[in-house]
């Protein structure tokens, strides 16, 4: 695995600054990402994800959560 690194306090303060700026823009997506969590999200479900770029063209890409990433995905709600 990787590298344990310390975490930059002014930066962990500038990502919480920006996070509240993003709910503010992206209201509905924050709460459909609680949603999620709230539903008991688990191992073995998938995350889609489409992006359509402005010149139409999409980008598309899944992932098969482990244990871990479902771990992860609960702690980092739990620091917002």
């Amino acid at each position: 695995k990787g590298v344990i690194k310390m975490i930059n306090p002014a930066k962990l303060l500038q990502f919480r600054k920006d996070w509240g700026e993003f709910e503010n823009r992206h209201p509905k997506f924050v709460k459909f990402i609680g949603a999620v969590v709230q539903s008991g999200i688990g191992e073995d479900s998938v995350i889609d994800v489409c992006v359509t770029l402005p010149d139409g063209r999409k980008l598309e890409s899944n992932m098969k959560l482990t244990a871990e990433d479902v771990e992860f995905i609960k702690g980092f709600g739990n620091i917002m």
